[in-house]
């Protein structure tokens, strides 16, 4: 029966992102959070490897005391079991020390046959964790998957989304993948389920749980430091024109050699 672990992660439900002015970390209070969208689609597919093959699926998150509503809502939409990493010690990790907490979880489950994680998460956009975390568990993974094939042999076949089609990568089990939108489209959970995720016992593994040390994981142990977000400087003002596309298209190569000249 295979073992499915799925990387969810909490967000800010905004893209006016803030600092803390010391740590240089997110500043998540007073704002709504929600399921990373990406990891919604993680878990869809999760899941439906589970309807299709058996098995049961785990859903893991390292973040603080109130990321246990996004494990909840997981588990409302199926998931077997949640795990909640949450620690002083593991605040205003980078990349590396969030793969490599995960990783500690992961072993401490036992392993996975599949691990699932959205391509990225919607507040860093890095795309690196969950490579990390297969780097880590030294096991195969493929990102940007849009559709999964599973062979007789245990083995899996994958279509990786591509910016002019798509390629075809084949890798045996246990495998980390990540996925894109394009895989699946998630489901609605039930009523019922809701009701059952309200009432699930969610374990909370700390530093000593997971048999790490405090310089390895959060500030002390990245090795990237955020110092500062800001959004880009504006590039000019633009203009709307409307006409016939004849007219148009006369007009923008008038404007094109006027611009072509200026710069001469």
């Amino acid at each position: 029966m295979p073992h499915i672990i799925v990387c969810i992660k909490q967000v800010p439900e905004t893209q006016e992102v803030r600092l803390d002015p010391v740590t240089h970390t997110l500043k998540r209070e007073g704002i709504a959070a929600i399921i990373n969208p990406f990891d919604l689609y993680a878990l869809e597919e999760g899941l439906r490897v589970k309807d299709a093959r058996g098995g049961t699926v785990t859903v893991i998150t390292m973040g603080p005391p109130q990321a246990e509503v996004a494990l909840r809502e997981a588990l409302g939409f199926g998931a077997d079991a949640a795990v909640l990493l949450s620690d002083r010690a593991f605040a205003g990790a980078d990349t590396w020390a969030t793969a490599l907490t995960l990783a500690r979880a992961v072993d401490k489950l036992g392993g996975a046959d599949l691990i699932f994680c959205g391509k990225q998460a919607i507040d860093g956009d890095t795309a690196q964790v969950g490579p990390m975390l297969a780097t880590i568990l030294d096991i195969p993974y493929v990102a940007w998957a849009r559709k999964l094939a599973f062979n007789d042999g245990g083995a899996v076949t994958v279509e990786r989304l591509l910016d002019h089609g798509y390629d075809a990568v084949e890798t045996s089990l246990p495998a980390l993948i990540t996925v894109v939108k394009e895989i699946n489209e998630p489901r609605v959970p039930s009523f019922k389920a809701k009701l059952k995720a309200k009432k699930a016992a969610i374990p909370v593994w700390g530093l000593a749980d997971l048999n790490l040390a405090a310089h390895e994981v959060g500030l002390n142990g990245s090795f990237t430091q955020v110092v500062k977000v800001f959004p880009p400087p504006a590039r000019g003002t633009s203009e709307i024109w409307t006409g016939a596309p004849e007219e148009l298209a006369a007009r923008l190569w008038r404007r094109l050699k006027e611009q072509s000249k200026a710069q001469l």
